[in-house]
């Protein structure tokens, strides 16, 4: 049995939402980036699939179920794994109580130097990275896992700091990630932009890690190596007809 990763960046109203602006982000650690339109959802879009994998009977994942299934255990009917990169504000904002609303479990993977250490106001306009104290808020219906602690930089189009880093540093950026409180899963790990090299995935492999999660589409069964799990983007103009089509194919 396959199941599918739909994976969540940000979340706006549609008419908060216009695809030809940039989308700074705006996080504590010292590093300016935008966050490409491809990676908002509209709140109405998302709504509408989260409802039809309520009315449909789908099962959301919890880390513990993948990680056991990868040990030779069984997987619930109509499993989809739900997971949020970043934690930026809209998660709480949005997602957070539609997600309680039909009582669905989330992953979501956290850059722990990027935690505001306050609570701030929904700022629209930007992405703004959530505090420690969002996050504990939302624990009962996320669970938190590593996407590094200060290594999700971007040093060029198809690299990232991680790649671009030493075994050791990336080692030690692993540690410090899953040395913070909210870390509950600290052997399952995302790729920051979906981008990394074997180098990366042996770290991975000797720190004993369960799972890893790419940006690269498609479902996963007992074939895929579990440091290599495929993950589905659910961009704003994806239609409801081809998110059915994402969670059955």
């Amino acid at each position: 049995m396959a199941f599918p990763v739909l994976m969540y960046h940000e979340i706006r109203k549609e008419e908060d939402f216009h695809a030809t602006e940039q989308h700074p982000i705006d996080v504590k650690q010292n590093y300016k980036d935008f966050l490409p339109s491809p990676l908002f959802i509209t709140l109405e879009k998302f709504e509408q699939q989260m409802e039809y994998l309520f009315i449909n009977g789908f099962h959301p994942l919890t880390l513990n179920e993948v990680k056991a299934y990868y040990e030779g255990g069984p997987l619930p009917e109509k499993s989809v794994l739900l997971t949020f990169d970043d934690c930026f504000q809209s998660i709480k904002e949005y997602a957070y109580p539609i997600l309680k609303k039909y009582q669905f479990h989330a992953t979501a993977f956290v850059v722990t130097g990027w935690l505001h250490d306050s609570k701030r106001q929904f700022e629209k306009e930007k992405s703004v990275c959530l505090s420690i104290n969002d996050l504990k808020e939302m624990a009962d219906v996320f669970e938190y896992a590593n996407h590094t602690h200060c290594m999700h930089v971007r040093t060029s189009e198809t690299e990232s700091l991680l790649m671009t880093s030493s075994k050791e540093d990336f080692a030690k950026d692993l540690d410090e990630c899953n040395n913070h409180s909210l870390i509950e899963h600290k052997n399952v790990f995302a790729y920051p932009f979906g981008l990394f090299n074997e180098s990366n995935v042996l770290t991975l492999r000797e720190k004993a890690f369960k799972l890893a999660f790419t940006c690269e589409n498609g479902h996963n069964d007992r074939k895929n190596d579990p440091l290599l799990l495929k993950r589905n983007a659910i961009p704003y103009l994806m239609d409801l007809e081809t998110f059915k089509k994402i969670i059955t194919n």
